[in-house]
C-alpha cells in the first residue's frame, strides 16, 4: 500500500511541476526588463533521464511563438547539474546547426562570445537570457548570470538561431518546446 501512495505521490509532483514554476512571480531582473512579463511556459530538460535544467519562458501577455523572433522575451534556465562554459557553447552551436548552416570562422567567434557570456554554471545557477528582436539595430542577446549581466552578444543572426534552440519548430527537443511555448498547459 506505502507503493501505491508513494506513486501517487509522484505522479502527483510530476503534473504540478510546470503548474508550480509558472506560478512563480518573474526574477527581478525578468521584471527589470520586460515589466508586463508573465510565464508562458516551463519544463525540465531529461537527457538519457539525468534532469539537466528547468527552463521558463517569459514574455508579455499575446506572445505569438510562430513569430518569436519578432518579439521581446526571456528565457530563463535554472541548472540542476554542473557544466562547463565551452560544453555549453559548444552544445549551443551543434543545437543551432539545426536550423541553418553556420561557417566555421562564424561558429568560432560565436563560441568565443558565448564563453565569455556564460561561466561555469554549477546546480542551482542561472542563466536568463534576453532577447530584442531588430528595430532600429539587429536583434541582440543579453544575459545574466545570477542576476547579475554577463554579457552581450550584437550580431543579427546569432540571437534569432540561438533562442531558436528552445522555440523553433526545428529544435531538437519539440516536446521542450511545445511546454514553453504554453502549448500543453492543462
Amino acid at each position: 500500500m506505502k507503493s501505491v501512495a508513494a506513486c501517487a505521490g509522484l505522479v502527483c509532483a510530476a503534473v504540478l511541476f510546470p503548474l508550480n514554476l509558472l506560478a512563480q512571480p518573474a526574477p527581478a531582473e525578468v521584471r527589470a526588463a520586460l515589466p508586463d512579463a508573465v510565464a508562458v511556459g516551463s519544463t525540465r530538460l531529461r537527457v538519457w533521464g539525468f534532469a539537466v535544467y528547468d527552463a521558463t519562458l517569459w514574455a508579455a501577455p499575446g506572445f505569438r511563438p510562430e513569430a518569436y523572433a519578432t518579439q521581446a522575451f526571456a528565457l530563463e534556465l535554472r541548472y540542476l547539474r554542473d557544466f562547463a562554459s565551452a560544453d555549453i557553447a559548444r552544445r549551443s552551436i551543434d543545437e543551432m546547426r539545426r536550423s541553418a548552416s553556420i561557417d566555421e570562422a562564424r561558429s568560432q567567434r560565436w563560441q568565443a562570445a558565448m564563453r565569455a557570456a556564460f561561466p561555469d554554471v554549477k546546480a542551482g545557477d542561472r542563466i536568463t537570457g534576453f532577447y530584442r528582436p531588430a528595430g532600429a539595430e539587429a536583434a541582440v542577446a543579453r544575459f545574466t548570470f545570477n542576476g547579475q549581466p554577463a554579457g552581450e552578444i550584437r550580431d543579427g543572426d546569432f540571437a534569432p538561431l540561438f533562442f531558436g534552440i528552445w522555440l523553433s519548430a526545428k529544435t531538437s527537443e519539440p516536446a521542450m518546446r511545445e511546454a514553453l511555448i504554453g502549448g500543453d498547459k492543462p
